[in-house]
Parts: structure tokens; C-alpha cells; sequence
């Protein structure tokens, strides 16, 4: 919902929604807004972001109690929110968390083969686990760093 309330906003400002988190700690909520853009996010497209987005909230009243507003870039480590962005991804080294164990294991690190059938296909060693989208509780891509 929050996307699809905001996403022309950000849109209007030259950026892109890449994906949205609620974190709920006790009383407190954390909404997280991941931005991007093709020529790379800058601390004042975030704080833009912010200012423009919290005021469309505060209207529509979104989010009930009390509550802090983080706009960022994805990053490197960046999560992977939908489908496109886990085939835009593949064969970069993934870290994903799932909701409900999978051959006995919920953490899987690998890298993403590919994406077929709503599942992302990832490989570990000699290995491809097939895992179900709507299972992965959370994935980020793992930065490869060359060395040399």
C-alpha cells in the first residue's frame, strides 16, 4: 500500500521505489524506504524523499501511532524485495532467510542460478535448492569484493 501511495511521488523526483520494510519494536514502528536511481542515490535525494513522503503519510495516515521514517539506498548488500529483482540478480551470491525450514535449513548462501516457477533456484557447491518466493523471509545479495 505504502508503495503504491508514494511510489509517484518518488517517482516525480527522479527515483525509484526498490522496496519497503515495517519494523515493529514494541511500541515503535520503523517504516524503511529503499530508493534507487540509475545514476546512484545521494544523501539529498534521500533526505528529498523523506520530506516529500513523510507528508503524504502524515495525510493519509498510513502508518497509526508513532513512528520514524528511513529513506536509503539499497546498497550493495541490497535485498531482494520482487521477483524482477531476484532474474536481474542472477549470478550474484545470495544470503536468503526463509519463513519455514527447507530440507532442514532456513538460511541458504549460494548463488542465485536462476528464477523459474515463482521460486529462486540457488546453488551451493555442487547443489541447486529450489525456494519457493513466497517462502524467502528476506534475501540480500552478498558483495564480491576482488582481490588484488
Amino acid at each position: 500500500m505504502v508503495e503504491e501511495l508514494v511510489g509517484p511521488t518518488v517517482e516525480s523526483l527522479g527515483c525509484t521505489i526498490w522496496g519497503v520494510e515495517f519494523l515493529a519494536q514494541g511500541k515503535h514502528t520503523k517504516l524503511r524506504l529503499y530508493i534507487d536511481r540509475e545514476a546512484g542515490v545521494t544523501v539529498d535525494d534521500c533526505a528529498n524523499v523523506s520530506r516529500h513522503v513523510s507528508d503524504i503519510l502524515d495525510v493519509e495516515e498510513v502508518v497509526t501511532g508513532a513512528y520514524t521514517l528511513e529513506v536509503s539506498s539499497p546498497g550493495m548488500d541490497r535485498i531482494l524485495f520482487k521477483e524482477s529483482q531476484f532474474t536481474d540478480s542472477v549470478g550474484e551470491q545470495v544470503d536468503v532467510r526463509l519463513n519455514f525450514p527447507f530440507e532442514g535449513r532456513r538460511k541458504f548462501i549460494g548463488m542465485l542460478a536462476g528464477v523459474q516457477d515463482n521460486m529462486a533456484v540457488v546453488q551451493i557447491d555442487d547443489d541447486e535448492y529450489l525456494l519457493p518466493l513466497e517462502n524467502i523471509q528476506r534475501a540480500r545479495v552478498v558483495p564480491v569484493f576482488d582481490e588484488g
